[in-house]
């Protein structure tokens, strides 16, 4: 069991460029898989966990329903945004600047074999993380996420989560609102979920600006504790 974690932040990136990275890492940790089962090889999986800021894009999940896309293709560009259909679950969502998003690319066979426990504690993490910020965030019962103010109307979502998984090897992750421009999210159905608000902690926290590199220290610090991890910083 290999429990460490390559971790990159990979600053200001495209989002098809983001995903084709993730494509290739994710194929090496399957084919080292692959080649394990059938040379019985016993070759260590490596894990990652990419964060990165992308410019505006909405991306639509493989279950998702294209009308809770509000855009047309000339109001997109008139928007600055791009839109991809992708391979993770969920419905529909919006990444863009002031957003941290994470991408672990995990083989699960080196900490457990549970895709709901996995999903789980991508949100404790960012429920803990909140907590710091004196945040009491929480589940939304059916919802895949992190939520403030469940079961009242004033409801709103903070980070959203879709993942693919294949051969217990995963992508995709989460993306928290930090300082968002929630504007952007009038233009969708976030998630499909109607009747539903979006936030962003520097709006929750009534501030103009979060610390970005803090926010992503303790989430790493959750991370590394949840998972019983180690996070490895590549040399350049």
């Amino acid at each position: 069991m290999n429990k460490t974690i390559e971790l990159q932040d990979l600053g200001f990136k495209d989002y098809k460029d983001t995903w084709d990275y993730q494509e290739t890492l994710f194929k090496a940790i399957v084919d080292t898989k692959v080649k394990n089962r059938r040379e019985d090889a016993n070759l260590e999986t490596q894990n990652h966990f990419l964060f990165v800021e992308h410019p505006h894009v909405y991306t639509l999940g493989k279950s998702g329903d294209l009308s809770n896309l509000l855009l047309n293709e000339e109001q997109l560009k008139e928007k600055g945004a791009t839109f991809y259909k992708i391979n993770r679950g969920g419905d529909i969502t919006y990444h863009g600047p002031g957003q941290i998003v994470g991408y672990p690319i995990l083989d699960l066979e080196n900490f457990f074999t549970d895709i709901h426990k996995y999903l789980r504690f991508l949100e404790e993490m960012i429920i803990l993380t909140l907590a710091e910020y004196g945040l009491q965030a929480e589940r939304s019962p059916g919802e895949t996420g992190v939520w403030l103010d469940v079961g009242t109307p004033f409801a709103r979502k903070i980070c959203a989560m879709g993942v693919r998984a294949s051969r217990w090897v995963t992508m995709h992750g989460f993306a928290l609102n930090v300082n968002a421009d929630l504007g952007y999210f009038d233009n969708i159905i976030p998630c499909g979920i109607r009747g539903k608000a979006v936030t962003s902690l520097n709006v929750e926290l009534g501030v103009e600006n979060v610390d970005e590199a803090e926010v992503k220290e303790k989430l790493l610090n959750h991370f590394s504790t949840l998972f019983e991890a180690e996070f490895l910083i590549p040399s350049a």
